[in-house]
């Protein structure tokens, strides 16, 4: 099971009743979080969950309003008492703007590595799942991640009985383990089936429409987009600092077909974001204006 929480739904700066946009998931005792701007500890703390155990952190550029809480954040894992390393992702420069902001948070008990993502798409592997990171069109470079958990084959009890493997060596090679005995090598090739759909969430803000975000999102869970503006006489506007519309969003997801689109990263003007939905809908009829702590429980699909 895979939980995906917003814990804020803003752009550009927060405000009294919306945080900037953030997004963490948990899976398997591990947690992500993507984005980290001014007051994501404060919406973390509202949801109830912890800093703590954040294994990874995902940037998708670096404006303020996505990177600026992260001092306050390495320095409330540091008391907490945290050792475990933590992992950094980002476009190229964040060895750089890490170490400036580290300026005021000097001392920490754990270890900081940083990954800087340089080529238009880059996948990074870890134990149960995968990060794909995408360029996407914003005026610095930026990019959007897709967090997919891998879901292995189905363990093959016939074939496992007609090859003759005894039943003691089933598990383990369940577990992708190559099991050596007297009577020959059996590999877990022998019993799975192929893999299984897994799942998937796709996350993209501040950007034009690109081909890229289609082709990532297709067929995804969740597809979380940016929809910085309601208004449709703002379109212009959503090209000059490049940035997308709530129906620019629905295009994308009308295209790439996930099971539901969540908007975010809302202009501060834009106080009643669900008054547009209706027209939203008609585009692309599984979407939503999400609010800061919406949450979702996505499990593997039943077979």
């Amino acid at each position: 099971m895979l939980d995906v929480c917003l814990l804020g739904t803003g752009g550009m700066m927060p405000l009294p009743y919306r945080w900037l946009t953030s997004m963490m998931a948990r899976y398997n005792g591990k947690s992500i979080l993507i984005d980290c701007g001014e007051g994501t500890q404060i919406a973390m703390k509202e949801k109830g969950w912890s800093p703590k155990p954040i294994d990874i952190i995902c940037f998708t550029h670096y404006h303020a309003d996505h990177i600026s809480g992260l001092p306050g954040m390495l320095l409330t894992m540091g008391n907490a008492e945290r050792t475990e390393p933590l992992l950094l992702i980002g476009p190229k420069g964040l060895n750089r703007v890490v170490a400036s902001l580290r300026v005021i948070a000097p001392e920490l008990p754990f270890e900081i590595q940083c990954r800087e993502l340089t080529e238009p798409e880059e996948s990074i592997q870890f134990d149960g799942f995968h990060i794909d990171a995408f360029r996407v069109q914003h005026n610095v470079v930026c990019y959007g991640y897709s967090l997919v958990v891998e879901r292995k084959g189905k363990f093959q009890v016939e074939k496992a009985k007609e090859q003759g493997i005894p039943i003691n060596y089933w598990n383990r090679l369940q577990h992708g383990e190559t099991v050596e005995t007297p009577e020959g090598i059996y590999t877990p090739d022998m019993v799975m089936g192929g893999a299984r759909k897994g799942i998937k969430v796709t996350y993209c803000t501040d950007t034009r429409p690109t081909p890229a975000i289609t082709a990532h999102g297709m067929d995804a869970d969740l597809l979380i987009l940016e929809g910085m503006y309601g208004e449709p006489e703002k379109k212009a506007k959503a090209k000059e600092y490049k940035h997308m519309t709530f129906y620019e969003a629905a295009d994308i997801a009308a295209q790439a077909q996930p099971k539901a689109m969540w908007l975010t990263h809302y202009s501060p003007s834009l106080t009643r974001p669900e008054e547009y939905m209706k027209e939203v809908k008609r585009i692309f009829p599984r979407a939503y204006a999400a609010k800061d702590g919406q949450t979702v429980e996505l499990d593997f699909e039943e077979e």
